[in-house]
């Protein structure tokens, strides 16, 4: 029989079959998306058929640039704003493809990137560095995200990839800071010398 389909029961011969009713098959959904679910796919990079997360975070690199032309403090108030929006709208993408943490659902990698990013300047060396060294930290999950990942709700969801955006964060300092004892800033001005204006 197919996956997810039972075989009718039959009770004794020549008694009438029971037919049992099919239930949905786990992961798809009832309907069309509504636009809590599209959110949480971040448009069309979850429904990427190959690494929708690393998609998902590819597609947070152009909010971190329109992010970074605002002062700091409005770049802080923005994360914390998607992380509240992000919240229900995994949960809702949860319920529609009936499983908590979907494969498409990459707003979680968007809200974690951002917080990776928070206190470096844009640059394409500064984000495509962050965006390395977070997939590595998401995929990894050092404590607690490896915790926050067994939590099944849609915070639960979005707050693994937090505590990944932290490492991450701490992670591309010392980036910065090894290759700046290594090869200095003297001269062209490299993406690992640049500071962050308020």
């Amino acid at each position: 029989a197919r996956a997810g389909r039972r075989r009718p029961r039959v009770e004794g011969r020549g008694r009438r079959v029971h037919l049992i009713p099919l239930s949905p098959k786990k992961g798809r959904p009832d309907g069309p998306p509504s636009p809590w679910v599209i959110l949480a796919a971040w448009g069309p990079c979850g429904w990427s058929p190959v690494a929708p997360g690393t998609v998902g975070t590819l597609g947070a690199i152009p909010l971190f640039w329109a992010l970074r032309q605002l002062p700091l403090w409005a770049y802080l108030a923005a994360t914390v704003a998607l992380f509240l929006v992000a919240v229900p709208a995994a949960t809702r993408a949860g319920a529609h493809w009936k499983v908590v943490d979907a494969s498409p659902i990459v707003i979680d990698e968007v809200v974690g990137y951002l917080v990776a990013m928070a206190f470096f300047p844009w640059s394409w060396g500064t984000a495509i560095a962050g965006f390395l060294l977070f997939r590595l930290m998401d995929v990894m999950k050092p404590w607690p995200a490896s915790a926050l990942d067994r939590v099944k709700t849609g915070l639960g969801v979005i707050l693994d990839d937090v505590a990944a955006g932290v490492y991450a964060g701490f992670a591309l300092a010392f980036v910065q800071l090894g290759l700046t004892l290594l090869l200095g800033c003297t001269g062209e001005i490299h993406w690992w010398c640049m500071e962050l204006t308020p």
